[in-house]
């Protein structure tokens, strides 16, 4: 079969098509034809050794989105499913032509929504709903700050709280994004490049505004301290990335006497069936995967290029012929 892999870190020229062994199944593994693929931004951190992988040569690919080759495990052969672990998968990732995947991984994907959607969807979807629902524990008639929200959990985020009946307020750094951002259901865009907001000026629009807000989804990380100010007394912040890096300075005072509760998200998954059921609110039209191109998945080299420059609004598919 064929790979994209990398045999040594570096930049993106270091991704390689390669032909492959194909994978063996273990006992408890599905054997599947990959169809489609995105890139993230770990893959990238492990592409140039900041994020090292176990072994090389390695094939990146958290999600994939394919066709089951023969009956096993009781999944069918021809039946469409999709991994967010497919980092698990004997073979590599979805970078891979061909993987076997843990049953206990695969979810089937449902009429009326392509293997592009699904795996659009995917891993940013399944973390913003673990980020939300699962430890967040969002509720109706909550105010919920969601920063970087053209990121790809920012995308699902604002859907989802707003689906579950939050109010939702996000941040953008692109004039050409607040308009879509608006479109997915977000009731305040805060532009930080239009309205000359620093990022530690957040707080003080948002307090102004609305008075704080009871959930954090902190996606940037060294806004901490600026989360801890958006929130009102007992609110909570649930720490899932860190896309500016990992060191945060905040003022303990401050969190200790509004009692804010700072949440590590850890490497957030929903589980299969939260999986299952976004696909299915995917195909019910209730929440729409951004698709921001589809390029082969020997272009790979040129999607980690295009997600480095950070002005792609949703996720870059890549796609097995």
């Amino acid at each position: 079969m064929k790979a994209v892999q990398f045999a040594q870190y570096g930049d993106p020229d270091v991704l390689q098509v390669r032909e492959v062994p194909d994978p063996t199944p273990g006992p408890g593994d599905v054997l599947v034809q990959v169809k489609a693929t995105t890139v993230n931004r770990l893959d990238l951190f492990q592409r140039n050794g900041s994020r090292p992988v176990d072994k090389l040569p390695f094939t990146p690919g958290l999600e994939a989105a394919g066709i089951v080759v023969k009956d096993s495990q009781g999944f069918h052969a021809g039946e469409r499913v999709m991994t967010t672990r497919a980092a698990r998968a004997v073979g590599g990732g979805g970078y891979a032509s061909m993987i076997a995947v843990p049953a206990e991984d695969l979810v089937r994907i449902p009429d009326g929504v392509s293997f592009e959607d699904a795996v659009a969807a995917g891993l940013t979807a399944s973390t913003a709903w673990g980020s939300l629902f699962d430890i967040g524990r969002v509720k109706a008639g909550e105010r919920v700050l969601i920063w970087a929200g053209s990121s790809g959990v920012g995308i699902w985020a604002i859907q989802f709280a707003k689906q579950a009946g939050a109010w939702v307020v996000t941040t953008t750094s692109s004039n050409e994004k607040v308009s879509e951002l608006r479109r997915l259901g977000a009731d305040m865009v805060i532009n930080q490049r239009e309205e000359n907001v620093r990022e530690e000026n957040v707080a003080e629009v948002i307090q102004n505004n609305v008075h704080g807000v009871n959930l954090v989804i902190e996606l940037v990380s060294t806004t901490l301290q600026t989360s801890i100010e958006s929130c009102t007394p007992d609110g909570r912040i649930v720490l899932v990335g860190n896309l500016g890096g990992q060191q945060a300075t905040i003022d303990t005072q401050q969190c200790r006497l509004k009692r804010v509760h700072i949440i590590g998200g850890g490497m957030v998954h929903a589980g299969t069936e939260n999986e299952r059921h976004i696909l299915e609110m995917i195909a019910a039209h209730a929440v729409t995967p951004i698709i921001a191109e589809t390029l082969p998945v020997e272009q790979a080299a040129e999607a980690h290029r295009r997600v480095a420059a950070g002005k792609t609004l949703g996720k870059i598919v890549l796609v097995h012929s």
